[in-house]
This record gives C-alpha cells, sequence and structure tokens, in this order.
C-alpha cells in the first residue's frame, strides 16, 4: 500500500510541476501519467476492483483539489512577466520627410546607415546601394519601408 501512495503522490506533485511550471505536454505530465498509471494499475491488481476504483476515485479528487489550488493561488502572477513594453516603432520617415530634403550623412551608407536632416537622425539608404562615407551631402530621393532612400550631392553639381 505504501508504494500506491508514493505513486499518487508523486503523481499528484508532477501534474501540478506540469500545471504551474512547465505548461505543455512535458517530462512532468508524462511522469503524472505513468505514476498515476502505475498506482491505478497496482490498485486493481493487488486489491481487486473495489480497491481499484478508490484508487482511481482519489487520484482523480487529489488531482482536482490540487489543480483547484495552485491555480487559486495566485501561482501564475508571481511567476508571469511584470514588464511592459514603452518603446515604440520608428515613425515613417515619410511622415516628417519629403522628397528633396538634404542634410548629411552621419555613418557610412553601405549601404544602409544613419543620416542628419534638420537636427533629426534618421535610417536611410543609399541610392544604387552605392557606398556613401560619413559628413557627405545627401538628399531624400525616396522611401522604402522604414528608410529614407537618399543620394550624394555631387560636390560640382551645386
Amino acid at each position: 500500500m505504501g508504494l500506491i501512495v508514493i505513486l499518487i503522490i508523486v503523481g499528484v506533485l508532477m501534474l501540478v510541476a506540469e500545471l504551474v511550471l512547465l505548461p505543455g505536454l512535458s517530462f512532468a505530465g508524462i511522469c503524472s501519467l505513468l505514476a498515476n498509471g502505475g498506482a491505478i494499475y497496482l490498485g486493481f491488481t493487488r486489491y481487486g476492483t473495489t480497491g481499484g476504483f478508490i484508487i482511481l476515485a482519489a487520484i482523480v479528487i487529489l488531482s482536482l483539489v490540487a489543480t483547484v489550488v495552485s491555480l487559486r493561488a495566485k501561482t501564475w502572477q508571481r511567476l508571469s512577466l511584470k514588464s511592459t513594453v514603452d518603446g515604440t516603432c520608428q515613425s515613417l520617415p515619410d511622415n516628417t520627410l519629403k522628397i528633396g530634403d538634404r542634410g548629411v550623412t552621419v555613418t557610412r551608407l553601405a549601404p544602409i546607415g544613419k543620416v542628419m536632416i534638420e537636427e533629426k537622425t534618421y535610417e536611410a539608404k543609399s541610392f544604387g546601394d552605392k557606398y556613401i562615407d560619413p559628413r557627405k551631402e545627401i538628399e531624400v530621393v525616396g522611401f522604402e519601408n522604414f528608410n529614407a532612400i537618399v543620394r550624394q550631392i555631387n560636390q560640382n553639381n551645386q
């Protein structure tokens, strides 16, 4: 009888671990099924039908009680992540920029980097995937996703 009681206790503890710590079908859930199944099997083989059904009823009742207690004990709230995401996505450059705006490269565009236009920094992509060195004058020629498409202004074209 001691082995059956130990198997029931292990089965219930593994069920609680499965519900609270390791959600999904995992090692604890399989161990719970095996322990409870072993206890039921031993109950039927050692104590007959009456003993087997008593053990089955005990396992069902203990499992339900353990499930309700573990879910009502605010265990989920103690284990859940409480932080929030305060960040925002980079705004579309076409909301603040327009084609023809001029600025300078902050970093090398190889072909993507940072540019400064009207005291604001934007992520930009060079036109034609060409590399543009830092501190070079650029002009906005279009937009793609969250990037401004820019081209270098040649010194002799000004």
